[in-house]
């Protein structure tokens, strides 16, 4: 069972549309996607149930995978296997330079 997170942005109350809108933030162990979400309902509304709304129909959205979304994946950064160190001394012996312990 995976455990889910939402995080919902500043929640405002459109009047020309008569809707509660927020962004609404579903975090799992593995990626984080945001929704655009907005229900339909009075002002009178309270704003708990309006969060509530808001949160299940994130959490709708990102279990079905389809509509509009912004993603962030965590990036593992990949092991440079069979790629011996830089040594700048023999990189300079290479070119020509020669030995370096006569440097000033």
């Amino acid at each position: 069972m995976t455990h889910t997170q939402v995080h919902l942005s500043q929640v405002i109350y459109n009047a020309a549309t008569q809707s509660f809108e927020a962004l609404a933030t579903v975090k799992t162990k593995t990626d984080s996607k945001t929704f655009p979400c907005s229900i339909e309902a009075p002002i009178t509304m309270s704003f708990e149930r309006a969060a509530s709304g808001l949160k299940t129909q994130a959490l709708r959205a990102n279990a079905s995978g389809t509509g509009m979304y912004s993603q962030m994946r965590h990036h593992m950064a990949t092991v440079r296997a069979g790629r011996p160190r830089f040594d700048p001394r023999t990189w300079l012996a290479q070119l020509g330079f020669g030995s370096l312990d006569k440097a000033a």
